[in-house]
């Protein structure tokens, strides 16, 4: 087992240029992550840099297999914290040969209103807290619940320490110093309120980087937790922070009371685009707004937009989405809220 070790470790450095790059994609669920390996000349600083490659689509339920080839673009690189060196991950999308995206590329569509002169002069920050749930991995139950039980009342797991009330406290922070390795943003970590349960933090991430610092992180966790062979599920909430230049200026207060309006009249569009499931979460209980009711306020948890007590004695700053579920496409909520708040899409 140690010359398996030594083999995974050796450093490439030390015999050749060449460099391996991940490629990462999402797959046809629009949940799954997909990912493969290449061998290249030397080290690689930015995405234009990289080749193209394809993939067998109907294989990942995103092209008939008459018709199977996949093309990936590589759009944003970070560094592997698996083999280190100059090897890198790197996050791609997914276009047909002739160039057109396909249906599941949802990170084009972002790019496309990322892009828009409005959007790029308000510089949109995204902070978003991804909840996430260590399962067992033969019984799929949450590690720290008795298997076909369950646990004692919520109370003191959030924040938690102790064996008794922090469970997989390893994973969890071998992924933080892995993300921070990579080069993610990742602002911080946390356990949530269950037993297995936790957080991490992503941002302040500028426009279409939030999405993509959410995607290699979570395949980031999703690759820990393959080595350590427990499982992941994307339970609960990713309430999604958000700021605009305007919001952040002197003034900005009433910015952000306006941007809350125009995402009430959109509530449905935008919980339509939020997550699978939500409905089972925003049932108006545990600190969730009812899933067909719109409301703000300040320091309200159970509200759909929440706005700090700092925001509004500053009169300037950010607030609170929560409305998005776990399992929702960073690229989708990020660029949707900029597309209500900032262009005014009705």
């Amino acid at each position: 087992m140690s010359l398996l070790t030594d083999l995974i470790n050796l450093n490439l450095s030390e015999s050749t240029e060449k460099i391996i790059a991940e490629y990462v994609w999402i797959g046809g669920s629009g949940m799954d992550l997909r990912s493969k390996a290449r061998t290249l000349p030397g080290p690689v600083s930015d995405p234009s840099q990289l080749p193209k490659w394809n993939y067998d689509g109907s294989s990942t339920g995103q092209a008939p297999g008459e018709d199977s080839e996949v093309i990936l673009y590589p759009q944003a690189i970070f560094r592997d914290p698996f083999r280190r060196g100059n090897n890198i991950l790197v996050i791609c999308d997914a276009y047909t040969p002739a160039g057109e995206p396909i249906p599941t590329n949802n990170r084009h569509k972002a790019a496309k209103i990322f892009s828009h002169a409005d959007v790029v002069a308000e510089v949109p920050w995204y902070g978003i807290e991804q909840e996430y749930t260590l399962l067992k991995k033969e019984v799929k139950w949450p590690l720290g619940w008795p298997v076909g039980g369950f646990p004692g009342p919520q109370g003191p797991y959030y924040c938690g320490i102790g064996a008794d009330k922090a469970f997989g406290r390893d994973i969890v922070d071998a992924h933080y110093k892995a993300c921070l390795y990579a080069g993610v943003n990742i602002s911080g970590i946390n356990g949530e309120v269950m037993p297995g349960q936790w957080e991490f933090q992503v941002g302040p991430s500028v426009g279409i980087s939030a999405g993509d610092e959410v995607w290699i992180a979570r395949y980031i966790l999703e690759r820990i937790t393959e080595i350590a062979g427990v499982g992941d599920w994307n339970g609960a909430g990713a309430h999604t922070n958000y700021s605009t230049k305007s919001m952040r200026e002197e003034g900005g207060y009433e910015v952000i009371k306006k941007a809350i309006e125009k995402l009430g009249l959109r509530h449905k569009e935008h919980i339509a685009a939020y997550g699978e499931g939500n409905e089972r979460r925003l049932t108006g209980k545990h600190e969730t707004a009812d899933i067909n009711t719109f409301k703000w306020g300040v320091a309200n948890r159970g509200a759909s937009i929440r706005v700090g007590r700092d925001t509004e004695k500053d009169g300037k700053g950010y607030f609170e989405d929560r409305r998005p579920a776990s399992n929702m496409d960073p690229y989708v909520v990020t660029s949707m809220i900029a597309e209500t708040t900032i262009l005014g899409k009705q």
